[in-house]
C-alpha cells in the first residue's frame, strides 16, 4: 500500500527534532508492507527532494527565500494573524503545496493521503481528495485545535475538513473530546505517535538534585511555573533548559529575578541525539505545560526510566497514570508543585520505582511498531469502506 503525507513540518536533517514522529512512523510502517512518501515545506539548506531513512521525501518553495519562515518555527498561527507578509505567504505555501502533492500523487499513486494537522495540510488534503477520489486520513495532534478554537474564521473549515476526512485521528483521548466539542458530528481515533525506543534508554546514574525541562519556550509550555516553583523549593535542585523560543530572553531575566540564575543552565535547541543523556541523568523531568495534545517528553523520559512531575492537563493524562507512572499537579498551582518536587527528590530511590513502571507503559503504547500497526489498521479500514 502506498500513503502519501502531507505536513508541514518534518525534520530537515538527521537529529532534527521538528515532526521526527512523523519520520518515525513513516519508516515503522514499512513493517506494515505501506510505503509512505512525504510532501513537506522547503527549508534552507534542505535538498529539495530526497530520502530520510529510505523514505522519500518532496519539499516545497512557497515564496522568496527571505520570507518562507512561515513552516518550522512553531509559531505559524500567531505570525499569520499578526503580519501581511504572512498572510501572502501562507496563499503561496497553499497554493505550492496543493501542487507538489498533486506531483506526488501521479508519480507515486498512492491509496490514501494522510494529512498530519488539520491546517494546512488538512486542507491541501481535501483538495487533492476531490481531484483524485483518494481517501484522506486527518490526525490532529493538538495546535491544530486550539487553532480551531481562537480563530473564528477556523472553525467551520475545521469541521469542513473533518467531514471530508474518511477518518480522523487524535494522538490523546483529550484531544478526541476537544475535537468532538467543536465538530460533534465525528467521532476520532486515538492513534498516538510513537516515540524512538532505541534512542531513549535507561542510563547508569542519576543526579539526585537536577531536574529538566524540555520544549519551546513560549507560554503554553509553562516553563515559567517551574521557575517559580524552583525558587520555592526547599532542596537546592538545579534545573537544565533545553529548547528555544521567543520568550527565551524573559524568562532567563526571571530566573535571575528570583535568585535561581545561577541554578538554572540554558542549552537551546539539541538535536535529538543529545537528549537521552540529559533525560538519564536528571532526578525528574518536569512538563509544566497547558492543554498539550500528548506530550511526548513525557514518553521519551518514561523510556529512560525518569520519573515525570507534570500538570494534570490534556494529553498528560494519557502518559502519565498519578504515583503509578509519574507525579500529577493541579494545572498553574506553583506551591503544588514545588512541594511535590521536593517530596519527589526525598524519597528512597527519588521515585525509581514510578521511572520503571513508565517505562514498561511506554513501551507498550508508544512503540514504533505499536503506532504502524494501529495507523496500517486505520487505512485498510478506509480502503475497504470505500465504495467500488
Amino acid at each position: 500500500m502506498n500513503v502519501l503525507f502531507l505536513t508541514h513540518s518534518f525534520p530537515r536533517r538527521e537529529g532534527d527534532a521538528a515532526g521526527s514522529f512523523i519520520l518515525r512512523l513513516a519508516v515503522a510502517l514499512r513493517g506494515e508492507d505501506v510505503k509512505v512518501h512525504v510532501v513537506a515545506p522547503a527549508a534552507a539548506g534542505v535538498p529539495a527532494s530526497e530520502e530520510m531513512e529510505g523514505v522519500t521525501v518532496d519539499r516545497f518553495r512557497y515564496a522568496p527565500r527571505r520570507y518562507e519562515k512561515l513552516a518550522y518555527t512553531g509559531n505559524m498561527a500567531s505570525d499569520v494573524a499578526s503580519s501581511w507578509k504572512a498572510k501572502f505567504a501562507l496563499v503561496g505555501f497553499l497554493g505550492a503545496d496543493f501542487v507538489q502533492a498533486v506531483r506526488a500523487r501521479r508519480s507515486f499513486e498512492p491509496q490514501a493521503v494522510h494529512a498530519h494537522w488539520w491546517f494546512p495540510s488538512g486542507v491541501v488534503g481535501t483538495w487533492l481528495g476531490g481531484l483524485s477520489h483518494v481517501p484522506l486520513v486527518t490526525t490532529l495532534h493538538g495546535t491544530d485545535v486550539r487553532l480551531a478554537r481562537s480563530v473564528g474564521v477556523a472553525k467551520p473549515l475545521f469541521g469542513h475538513v473533518l467531514k471530508h476526512s474518511a477518518a480522523v485521528t487524535t494522538v490523546s483521548s483529550w484531544l478526541k473530546d476537544e475535537a468532538q466539542e467543536l465538530a460533534p458530528e465525528i467521532n476520532p481515533m486515538i492513534a498516538p505517535m510513537p516515540v524512538s525506543t532505541d534512542l531513549f534508554f535507561p542510563g547508569a546514574s542519576r543526579d539526585g538534585q537536577r531536574l529538566l525541562f524540555v520544549g519551546r519556550l513560549v507560554p503554553q509550555k509553562g516553563l515559567e511555573h517551574l521557575l517559580h516553583a524552583l525558587a520555592a523549593m526547599k532542596k537546592q535542585a538545579s534545573l537544565d533548559v533545553v529548547g528555544d523560543g521567543p520568550n527565551r530572553a524573559a524568562l532567563e531575566g526571571l530566573s535571575r529575578e528570583l535568585g535561581i540564575g545561577t541554578r538554572v543552565r540554558w542549552h537551546g535547541q539539541l538535536p535529538q541525539s543529545g537528549l537521552p543523556q540529559l533525560y538519564q541523568r536528571a532526578a525528574a523531568v518536569v512538563v509544566p505545560s497547558a492543554d498539550g495534545g500528548l506530550g511526548l517528553v513525557a514518553v521519551e523520559a518514561l523510556l529512560c526510566e525518569t520519573p515525570v512531575v507534570a500538570f494534570d492537563s490534556g494529553g498528560l493524562r494519557d502518559v502519565i497514570q498519578h504515583d503509578r507512572t509519574g507525579l500529577l499537579v493541579p494545572p498553574g498551582d506553583r506551591a503544588a508543585l514545588a512541594r511535590t518536587l521536593d517530596d519527589l527528590l526525598s524519597r528512597d530511590g527519588a521515585g525509581s520505582d514510578l521511572g520503571k513502571a513508565g517505562r514498561l507503559y511506554a513501551l507498550s503504547a508508544f512503540a514504533p511498531e505499536s503506532a504502524a500497526r494501529r495507523y496500517a489498521e486505520i487505512y485498510r479500514q478506509v480502503l475497504g469502506a470505500r465504495p467500488s
